[in-house]
């Protein structure tokens, strides 16, 4: 069975006459897009200084590195297994709803983690319990989230808000851990952490609230197995957008470094502490610069060839790294590595909504989160197992030119890829 659905609200629609090709910041005109930076933002500042906190807590139970792995698993299993159902989910809920009941769940977890602090549990089994629900909350804001910035701005300004909401979520994720460990160390314990975040996101949910897009009527279909699935085919006949999700997978598998920043901060580099913090950071400032560059001047041309270009600087980039024993010059490699990654992240975010029809974004959306989740996840192991066996520089080294010889081979296997250009915003339809 099937229902139609009409989505209320008429904002943006007098900005949309005013100006659909301003300059990078006419997608501030847009209110509903503006509380959506505003909800992003507070929400991964919150969980950012929420990982830090609860990483700290569980360490001082348990002693155990092993303990702190199983706190990215509790969070990143359930977005596996839950992502056909999250994105089908994105696409058969209001999407502003879907948004606001997450963010509903994640206030509750900070502040289940607050009430565990506060009775004195010192067990890390119902830390872990909490994160699992965490996860599952993740897996289900994610796609609806994502799904719902087309419908806030105009096709013509759709890629400088991908670059914005993108910068906005580089920035939070690198001052969130830096705030939650100032207050955990400023107060003594994690209380002050989970209670600053339950505040930052019952905030968000304000944002959330005011968010309203408007689009034409949509089928909604029910709940089966063939739509559950509608997904993965639908990006596995889209040569386009399965180009752009598995290159940016197998690329980010190969050639990530950051794992084995620490051996680089105190073995090679011979830096310590400080170092490893300036080189953990510089991926993200080299991002965030980007990120702003390109809300500025995004790209109108030859979206495909330029993100094969970028992920290959990000394959050469990270050689360079790996190669190198100056400090200055492995610092300047990782901010480039940012910034390439960043040029691809947009490109793919802009490809992948723009051509995929409203009714289908939650679902693919939820796909290439997995696959993208994924390949953080795998490709820290990866690096790990690679220097284990060949030694720390040959397993960086290997990474970025197994990441040069991935954009060679995808730019073989799809010449669509290389000819994309920024597609029109489909039919829209309000979630």
């Amino acid at each position: 069975m099937q229902r139609l659905r009409r989505d209320s609200g008429d904002d943006g629609d007098d900005a949309r006459g005013r100006d659909a090709r301003g300059g990078g910041r006419a997608v501030f005109r847009y209110p509903s897009f503006v509380r959506y930076l505003g909800a992003r933002l507070l929400t991964v500042l919150a969980l950012q200084m929420q990982s830090v906190a609860v990483g700290w807590q569980i360490y001082e139970i348990t002693r155990s590195p092993l303990a702190l792995g199983l706190t990215g698993l509790a969070q990143f299993l359930p977005g596996i297994l839950l992502f056909l159902i999250s994105g089908h989910a994105a696409d058969r809920i209001p999407r502003r709803k879907l948004m606001v009941a997450c963010f509903a769940g994640f206030t509750v977890c900070s502040g289940s983690l607050l009430w565990i602090q506060k009775g004195g549990v010192h067990s890390a089994g119902p830390i872990y319990f909490i994160l699992v629900a965490l996860g599952i909350t993740r897996a289900f804001s994610g796609p609806a989230m994502r799904a719902l910035v087309p419908l806030l701005v105009p096709a013509e300004q759709f890629p400088s808000g991908v670059a914005w909401e993108a910068s906005m979520t580089q920035t939070a994720t690198v001052l969130g851990p830096a705030a939650g460990g100032f207050l955990y160390a400023l107060f003594r314990g994690p209380e002050a952490v989970y209670a600053t975040a339950m505040v930052i996101e019952a905030v968000a949910i304000v944002f959330a609230m005011g968010i309203q897009a408007r689009g034409p009527l949509r089928r909604l279909e029910s709940m089966t197995v063939d739509s559950v699935f509608a997904g993965l085919r639908y990006i596995w006949r889209q040569k386009v957008i399965l180009g752009v999700v598995s290159l940016d997978l197998f690329a980010v598998l190969l050639g990530g470094a950051v794992a084995l920043l620490p051996v680089y901060a105190g073995d090679i580099l011979r830096t310590g502490p400080w170092g490893l913090g300036l080189l953990r950071s510089a991926p993200g400032a080299g991002a965030v610069a980007m990120a702003i560059l390109l809300a500025h001047k995004p790209l109108r041309r030859k979206a495909g060839a330029t993100m094969l270009w970028c992920v290959a600087g990000f394959g050469a980039f990270t050689v360079v790294f790996g190669l190198s024993r100056n400090f200055a010059l492995s610092l300047a490699s990782l901010l480039f590595v940012g910034a390439t990654d960043m040029v691809s992240v947009v490109t793919r975010g802009t490809l992948v909504q723009l051509s995929t029809p409203d009714e289908m974004r939650g679902r693919v959306n939820a796909v290439e989160m997995m696959f993208i989740g994924a390949s953080n996840e795998l490709g820290q192991f990866e690096s790990g197992i690679t220097a284990q066996w060949f030694g720390t520089v040959p397993a960086v080294v290997l990474g970025g030119a197994g990441a040069l010889l991935i954009t060679a081979l995808w730019a073989w296997r799809f010449p669509e890829l290389r000819r994309a250009e920024p597609p029109r915003l489909l039919e829209m339809a309000e979630p």
